[in-house]
């Protein structure tokens, strides 16, 4: 109970709330990072939600009290552990963040190490409460240089955490030789060309590298800035048909770009689409679009999580080059199945 039976609204509780979910496999680092974020000075106040299988280990003497699950920080965070359904503990936290008992002004949600970030992904989009309340800022994937070869062949949620990320970070570099940490950052950037890839040096923290990407956006950014201007796209062969992402590794998650110097039929390319989503919603991570349409002066832009889409027009192409691009992360999607659905909905200069 508080002594202010009607405490005073919290002044930054208006406008959504952005929210950062980190993810890694077990030991990859998530929460060496975290802890980084929690105690350097940026300025933000941040709610951190985690679960019972990954506790955030904060230094005693940055507690400063504790009560229904919520520790406040000297540093303005807070940090709660959810043991229940996500949902419904961001709907709380909302209202205690409206009611002035929290003041916080971004969540990062860590999952556990053997999560599939897919679901946590969707719950901002499938609850309207929440899509109101909250701003799904990026998703940010730790990835241990030392064990990840061995962990993508035996833990295929690993790749899911590859595939959905904003961001990757690769933890523990200084322990790998020069051509492994290549070879493993070149696979990295097969499975997601979207993501751009730094390494984690110890006592340095970018955190504009890390806060306020815009990931879910709907805007004509498909690809992030200090990402490859073309995304490395190596097809090979498997089993009859053509799977996209693989080359040395045959990686079951790989990426596959889309593009025409031009316009695309506003019908077709909704029907190719749609059908993308009912044939292979559930292998489907990440997609975005930026599509030039016939008599349409702005740029209509699409993205989704898995059956998950939107669709909005953005900026106008003036005097930039029309074309059209799809970016899609999926898994054992075929390549030639959807070059030619795609080819289809061209139109030719």
């Amino acid at each position: 109970m508080h002594e202010n039976p009607t405490p005073n609204p919290n002044p930054h509780a208006a406008g959504p709330v952005p929210v950062t979910v980190l993810t890694g496999f077990l030991g990859a680092g998530k929460t060496t990072l975290l802890n980084r974020i929690l105690t350097t000075a940026h300025g933000h106040r941040i709610a951190v939600i985690e679960n019972e299988f990954g506790p955030v280990n904060i230094d005693s003497e940055l507690l400063v009290r504790q009560s229904a699950e919520v520790v406040e920080m000297t540093n303005g965070c807070l940090c709660c552990t959810v043991r229940g359904d996500l949902a419904r503990n961001l709907v709380e936290l909302k209202a205690r963040r409206d009611a002035g008992e929290l003041a916080f002004d971004r969540i990062v949600i860590e999952t556990t190490g053997l999560a599939d970030p897919g679901p946590v992904i969707q719950t901002f989009f499938a609850e309207p409460e929440l899509a109101e309340a909250y701003l799904l800022d990026a998703v940010l994937t730790v990835v241990d240089a030392v064990h990840a070869a061995r962990q993508i062949e035996e833990h295929p949620v690993l790749l899911k955490q590859i595939g959905f990320a904003d961001r990757l970070l690769v933890s523990k570099s200084e322990g790998v030789a020069a051509g492994a940490l290549e070879a493993l950052i070149d696979r990295l950037a097969r499975i997601n060309p979207r993501a751009p890839i730094r390494e984690l040096v110890a006592g340095e923290l970018d955190v504009g590298f890390l806060l306020d990407i815009r990931g879910f956006n709907l805007n004509e950014n498909l690809l992030a800035e200090d990402a490859p201007a073309t995304p490395r796209f190596r097809a090979a062969t498997k089993g009859g048909s053509r799977v996209f992402g693989a080359s040395a590794h045959s990686d079951e998650i790989g990426s596959l770009l889309l593009e025409h110097s031009g316009d695309v039929d506003l019908d077709r390319i909704g029907s190719f689409v749609q059908g993308l989503l009912d044939r292979h919603g559930d292998d489907l991570l990440r997609y975005k679009g930026v599509l030039a349409i016939p008599g349409q002066a702005n740029r209509l832009v699409f993205q989704g999580v898995h059956r998950l889409a939107g669709f909005d027009y953005g900026a106008e192409w003036n005097d930039d080059a029309r074309r059209s691009r799809i970016v899609v992360i999926g898994r054992r999607l075929r390549e030639d199945e959807l070059r030619a659905g795609f080819a289809e909905c061209v139109i030719a200069a």
